[in-house]
């Protein structure tokens, strides 16, 4: 018998980051976050699952991936499989969609609209919230992009109870914009997951970040509850910028930020000067995020043209729709 299933999940930037696990198999963070889901970057996926199939393959881009990878696929697929009461193997389909060279990473959209396909052909009949648990499994930011705008993701303490859900905006994500500054987009000598696992274990700091989260996790849900934009540019930049602090207390000490990081938060504080309010935040690596309100996204983008180039500079709206079965 063959089943499947197609959907389309968007990727999401923490606002309030996630920066380490509590538990390495199944995925569950030291601390809460929050994130935005954005319109332009997505993943499209179908997969089939027959019997016939003697293993999961993969397809990304017209590609078959590489060993490592589909290694880590067929550990989610198995998930899968006893969700589903099944043994089928799966032929899986996926095309990325996000600007070439981006620097940002697809895994959350990937696995999101991988769980939402999965529960699709196997008529599983997930909640958002298991949903949202499934996706996790693979990646932990992907339980975020099961949902549009503003999502928390609950740390929980246990595979049960760690999970995404929407933070109620009452529409305010659809006046907001993030501008990507794409400063390097190659391999990164610490990956985001060994960074997590060094500064959690060795970082002098890294109490001090946990310790603080809660705070800008409440402080923030008020800012968008009172749709105050400089509370909530404030917060985010903060946080950001304590989660790279305690990469530089770990041993041995790393950084992600490179000059031109520190050029784009230097342009970022004349916009803000010149009456244009925007904030930054990075992720595991040199790209810088801005944070903007749509009136004043093109006098931003206009003052890092004068350092960047076109190709660096990308925009994107932030979504209400979370993942959705377009097949």
């Amino acid at each position: 018998m063959v089943n499947s299933g197609k959907a389309r999940a968007h990727t999401n930037i923490a606002l309030i980051k996630y920066w380490g696990k509590a538990d390495e198999t199944y995925i569950i963070p030291m601390n809460n976050s929050l994130s935005v889901t954005l319109d332009r970057f997505y993943t499209e996926t179908k997969v089939t699952f027959d019997e016939s199939y003697d293993k999961d393959t993969l397809i990304l881009n017209g590609e078959v991936v590489a060993e490592n990878e589909a290694v880590k696929i067929s550990k989610f697929m198995d998930i899968v499989r006893e969700l589903g009461g099944t043994s089928a193997h799966a032929y899986i389909e996926s095309e990325n969609y996000v600007p070439t060279a981006a620097g940002l990473a697809s895994s959350a959209s990937a696995y999101a609209a991988l769980a939402a396909a999965c529960d699709k052909a196997l008529n599983l009949g997930l909640t958002g919230k298991a949903l949202s648990r499934l996706a996790r499994r693979g990646s932990g930011s992907a339980s975020r992009s099961i949902y549009g705008g503003f999502v928390e993701w609950e740390k929980g303490h246990d595979d049960a109870t760690s999970y995404s859900f929407p933070v109620e905006a009452d529409n305010w994500e659809n006046d907001l914009a993030m501008i990507f500054v794409v400063i390097n987009n190659k391999s990164k000598k610490v990956s985001s997951r060994a960074g997590m696992s060094l500064t959690r274990d060795t970082s002098r700091f890294y109490q001090y970040w946990l310790d603080h989260v809660d705070e800008d996790i409440t402080a923030v849900k008020h800012a968008i509850n009172q749709k105050d934009f400089k509370q909530l540019g404030e917060v985010i930049e903060a946080n950001g910028l304590r989660m790279h602090a305690t990469n530089l207390g770990a041993q041995p000490p790393f950084t992600y930020m490179v000059d031109d990081s520190y050029l784009v938060m230097d342009i970022v504080h004349q916009c803000r000067e010149a009456g244009y309010p925007c904030y930054f935040t990075m992720d595991a690596g040199p790209n810088v995020k801005i944070l903007v309100e749509k009136k004043n996204q093109q006098a931003v983008i206009d003052a890092l043209y004068k350092s960047f180039d076109e190709a660096q500079i990308i925009a994107s709206d932030i979504i209400s729709t979370g993942v959705e079965i377009i097949e």
